[in-house]
C-alpha cells in the first residue's frame, strides 16, 4: 500500500496529544493502513513494541473486548509504567458504550495517546462531540484520490483510459488488485453488502435491503442534481414500494451514516448564507455508484463532477453549491478564511459552452480565484478566470 503522506502530515502534529484522533471514512479507504503507518513511524522514532496497544476490533480475536468494561480492564492492565503509550482502536463502531471508554482513557492518564477509526458517522454525532467534551480532532479519510490511484496502479496518468477507468471503478483501494471488470464488480458488491449489513441492518434495524437498494439506485441516476423527495417517492411506488416522506428520509439519513452517500448543501452567495432546501447527493465512491447504476452508461459529466466534488473534501475544503442571482456554481470550497469557485465540464464543445460556464461567475464580484475545470488539453482562460485540464488539476499538489 502506498503511503498516504496527505493524511499523516495532517495526523504528526498530534501524535503525542492528548486529544483524541478520530479518522472516519466508508469502509475498505484505508483507515486501518493510515493507523498502520502512524505505528511504523512511531516505532522508527523508538517507541518499543509494548508501549503499542492496537486493537482491530474486525478481528475475532477480540470480539470479547466489544463489551466496553472488558476493554477498559484490557487497556488498563497494559499501562505499567509511567511513559507514553499509544492506543490504537480499529473500528471501534462495534463497541457499544466505547465513547465512555475513551473518555475515561483521556481522562484519567495522563501517558496516553489515544488514535481511533470508524466507518459511520456515529463518530460525527453530537453525542459523540457531548460525551468527549470537544477533546478530540477529527480526520475524514476517503477512498484514493484520483494521484493516489496512480501512485498505487503504476498506470499512466495522462493516458484517458486511466482517467476513465478510475472515474468508473472509484479509488477503494484493494480494487486496485483486480484488472477483471468482473472481478472488479465481485470486489465492489462484498464491500457494499458489508456496509449494507454491518452498518446500515445491524445497528440501525432497517431490514428493507430492496427499498436501501431502490433508493441508493435513485440517487446514483441524479447525482449532482436537485433532490427531491416527491420525486423518489414516485419513482420508488412505480416500484411497488409505497413509503412516506419520513422514512425516506430515514433511510437517506441511514445511507449518509453508513458514509455511502454525501449530502451537499447549497450556499447563497448574495445572501451569504447556508441554505437547507434544494439539495444535492454526491457518492463518496464512484465504484460503489457503479455497481449501482441501472444504466448502462454512466453519465460522465455528472461522474466528472462529483469526482471534482471528492477531490475537494480530501483537499480539506469545505464544500457547497453556490446560489447566485441568475443561476448557480458548481461548487465553492472554503479552507482557512478563502475561498475559490469552480464549474465543472466534460468538454468545452462550442462558444455557447464556453460562455454559459465562464459565464456562470458573472454575478461574483468578489475577488477570490474561480476556475472551470474540463478535459479541454486547449487553455481557455479568460476575463480573469483560469481554466483547467481536470487530470492536471488532479495530479497537483494540494496544500
Amino acid at each position: 500500500m502506498i503511503k498516504r503522506e496527505g493524511y499523516l502530515s495532517r495526523i504528526r502534529g498530534f501524535y503525542d496529544s492528548d486529544l483524541i484522533k478520530i479518522l472516519v471514512g466508508i469502509r475498505r479507504c484505508g483507515k486501518s493502513v493510515i493507523l498502520n503507518q502512524i505505528i511504523d513511524e512511531l516505532k522508527a522514532n523508538g517507541c518499543p513494541d509494548n508501549h503499542i496497544i492496537y486493537i482491530n476490533f474486525e478481528y475475532i480475536e477480540y470480539e470479547a473486548l466489544r463489551d466496553y468494561k472488558k476493554l477498559n480492564s484490557y487497556i488498563k492492565d497494559k499501562l505499567l509504567d509511567k511513559d507514553k503509550y499509544y492506543i490504537f482502536l480499529d473500528e471501534i463502531q462495534k463497541v457499544e458504550r466505547f465513547e465512555e471508554v475513551v473518555n475515561s482513557l483521556r481522562a484519567s492518564t495522563t501517558n496516553t495517546s489515544i488514535f481511533i477509526t470508524g466507518s459511520n458517522s456515529k463518530l460525527l454525532s453530537q453525542e459523540l462531540s457531548t460525551v468527549l467534551s470537544g477533546r478530540y480532532v477529527l480526520f475524514n479519510i476517503y477512498p484514493l484520490s484520483y494521484k493516489e490511484f496512480i501512485e498505487l496502479s503504476k498506470k499512466d496518468a495522462h493516458d484517458e483510459k486511466t482517467f476513465w477507468n478510475y472515474v468508473e471503478w472509484g479509488g477503494l483501494p484493494n480494487r486496485c488488485e483486480f484488472e477483471d471488470e468482473n472481478n472488479i464488480k465481485d470486489y465492489l458488491h462484498s464491500v457494499f453488502d458489508s456496509i449494507i449489513l454491518r452498518d446500515v441492518v445491524d445497528r440501525l434495524g432497517l431490514k428493507d435491503t430492496v427499498l436501501f437498494d431502490l433508493i441508493l439506485q435513485y440517487i446514483v441516476d441524479i447525482t449532482g442534481r436537485e433532490f427531491s423527495a416527491d420525486n423518489v417517492i414516485g419513482f420508488l411506488k412505480s416500484e411497488g414500494k409505497s413509503i412516506s416522506t419520513e422514512t425516506l428520509y430515514t433511510y437517506l439519513d441511514a445511507l449518509c451514516k453508513a458514509l455511502i452517500i454525501k449530502k451537499i448543501y447549497r450556499y447563497d452567495i448574495n445572501g451569504k448564507a447556508i441554505l437547507k432546501t434544494l439539495n444535492k447527493y454526491y457518492m463518496t465512491d464512484l465504484g460503489i455508484a457503479q455497481i449501482k447504476n441501472n444504466n448502462f452508461e454512466i453519465n460522465k459529466s455528472f461522474a466528472i463532477e462529483n469526482v471534482i466534488y471528492n477531490e475537494l473534501l480530501v483537499r480539506g475544503y469545505d464544500v457547497y453549491i453556490g446560489k447566485t442571482r441568475e443561476g448557480e456554481i458548481d461548487f465553492i470550497a472554503t479552507k482557512n478564511n478563502k475561498k475559490e469557485y469552480y464549474q465543472v465540464a466534460y468538454l468545452l464543445a462550442d462558444e455557447n459552452v464556453i460562455a454559459r460556464e465562464f459565464g456562470a461567475f458573472k454575478p461574483i464580484s468578489d475577488n477570490y480565484p474561480k476556475y472551470v475545470l474540463s478535459l479541454d488539453k486547449t487553455d481557455f482562460s479568460r476575463d480573469g478566470i483560469i481554466h483547467k485540464n481536470i487530470i492536471d488539476w488532479l495530479l497537483e499538489e494540494s496544500i
